[in-house]
């Protein structure tokens, strides 16, 4: 039951979201796993629940996917 996934390292946090604000929405760009860690140039939009920051890695399991933007 192996998936496939995808590293990506958030480069910007944009605010909260969600009924009590538990989920954070952050913009990720994905990383080579050949090129040594460089990001692509592609990036997404993505909630996050937890806590998260920017540097950090995240590994998504599904990655076409784009969460709408805060009003």
């Amino acid at each position: 039951m192996d998936q496939p996934v995808k590293l990506a390292k958030v480069n910007r946090v944009l605010g909260r979201t969600g009924n009590t604000g538990n989920v954070t929405q952050v913009r990720v760009e994905f990383m080579d796993p050949e090129g040594g860690g460089g990001g692509t140039g592609r990036s997404i939009v993505r909630n996050v629940k937890g806590p998260v920051r920017e540097g950090d890695i995240l590994c998504l399991l599904e990655w076409e996917r784009e969460a709408r933007r805060l009003r």
